[in-house]
């Protein structure tokens, strides 16, 4: 049997319950490592005080876009790759891997130049104090320099979880993000690098990952990456990107929704800025088990749908619905009980705790409702209907969330601020249950 064939068996004929776990428990320990290294930032560099570790949530924003850039290609090529694997075509999957790989790392080289250029205007329009540039300089030098990197890392990693390969995807984030915990306590903590040092660390630590998750793509994917396989028909980058478009608005909007933020919140101060920073990063924490398991679905969802066997699609977007529920339910409720500790971790000054544990019990209670917005917004694009996936990561990440800022902060203040992005998770999870009921009752 040819490994084609092998793989096709594995996608159509293990428990679907059990192949989304064995494809999404390695994706959701990338992201719990990914955020946990995050998180090291926010705790190493929340030593150095508020504005310091304000300015690692200002370049976030930046850190967004490129996740952002880095799915639409990821997500909207892998959907191709694990279609023409299910159709047993290992050179047109090739030819999308190959495409997306080097399309990135164009853009990530034009971010990196571009970005460097213009860094201190960037980090102000981002929403920095004038206490908060410097470090924020410091920062975002090493984050827009590793932006190549970034970008075709992630692309990798998703080229290897729609080739049923996550567990490779896993080690390669795995390593650079151990990597990034301990240059961050050697550079901050030991050499006294400050914020500085915790941007060299993530930068050195995305390197690593990329140069491992290359060389698993070379040696373990059935397609491989060639430059002579990069497509030269603008129409292909159309189509993946009209896929992967509800990831990049999922993490392109989420960024300007965060640009925003920090802007109405640098009125309120430092510590409600740092405040929002910790918050923001944890719930991305919390988020992992969801998006993890969410992306597990998405190339048994992908693969099944091209093979006719739209059954097992639905037996996996129940599951990953109930998983959802269970496990983020259980984390937020957690969150909401112990938000003072939790905050605290990060930050031990007495207003940005105060600040921060209202802000994560309204972020923990919306985050519940993403248990129904996740798995639609994964299922649509994965079978490349992916204007339900846009519209719904559209109201998510921007389309609810910013007009709340513009006109709830000026009526409630900094409880505007803390309740934005919660009231949108909560619209965007309504609305999904009759995308799933629908898609559950379809006769396909």
């Amino acid at each position: 049997m040819t490994n084609a064939e092998q793989h096709y068996k594995k996608m159509t004929e293990t428990p679907v319950s059990r192949l989304i776990l064995n494809l999404g428990i390695p994706t959701t320990i990338s992201m719990l490592i990914t955020n946990i290294y995050n998180m090291a930032d926010t705790y190493f560099v929340g030593t150095l005080g508020e504005s310091a570790q304000a300015a690692t949530g200002v370049l976030f924003t930046v850190q967004a876009i490129m996740q952002g850039i880095a799915f639409m290609f990821g997500h909207g090529g892998g959907t191709f790759i694990a279609r023409e694997l299910a159709d047993k075509d290992t050179d047109k999957a090739t030819m999308y891997i190959s495409s997306c790989f080097f399309a990135g790392g164009i853009i990530g080289l034009l971010i990196c130049v571009l970005g460097l250029s213009f860094l201190e205007p960037l980090v102000r329009f981002l929403g920095s104090t004038e206490t908060i540039v410097p470090h924020a300089k410091d920062y975002g030098f090493w984050i827009l320099l590793a932006a190549p990197f970034i970008i075709c890392s992630l692309i990798l990693n998703n080229g290897l979880r729609y080739e049923g390969k996550a567990f490779y995807a896993m080690f390669g984030l795995t390593a650079g993000g151990i990597l990034n915990i301990l240059g961050d306590y050697v550079l901050v903590m030991r050499l006294g690098m400050g914020v500085y040092g915790a941007g060299l660390a993530t930068a050195a630590s995305q390197v690593v990952s990329f140069s491992i998750l290359l060389v698993m793509y070379l040696k373990m994917a059935q397609s491989t990456i060639r430059l002579k396989a990069m497509s030269r028909k603008p129409g292909l980058y159309l189509t993946v990107a009209r896929v992967g478009l509800p990831s990049l608005i999922r993490q392109g909007l989420t960024s300007v929704t965060i640009g925003l933020q920090n802007n109405v919140t640098k009125p309120f101060g430092d510590a409600a800025m740092a405040a929002m920073s910790v918050v923001n990063r944890y719930s991305n924490f919390l988020m992992c088990v969801g998006l993890g398991m969410g992306q597990g679905f998405q190339p048994v969802a992908s693969f099944n749908y091209q093979a006719k066997k739209v059954d097992r699609v639905k037996k996996g977007l129940l599951f990953t619905t109930a998983f959802g529920l269970v496990f983020i339910g259980g984390m937020s409720i957690l969150s909401m009980i112990f938000a003072e500790p939790i905050i605290s971790i990060f930050q031990k000054h007495e207003e940005v705790i105060r600040i921060g544990a209202t802000a994560l019990r309204y972020t923990a209670f919306g985050m519940i409702f993403m248990s129904f917005s996740t798995p639609v917004n994964m299922l649509y694009q994965s079978i490349q209907q992916p204007t339900i996936s846009s519209v719904l990561s559209l109201i998510r990440s921007g389309g609810v969330t910013i007009p709340m800022l513009l006109i709830a902060v000026p009526l409630l203040g900094l409880t505007g601020i803390q309740t934005a992005q919660p009231t949108a998770d909560v619209v965007a999870g309504l609305l999904s249950i009759p995308f799933i009921i629908r898609f559950l009752r379809s006769k396909e």
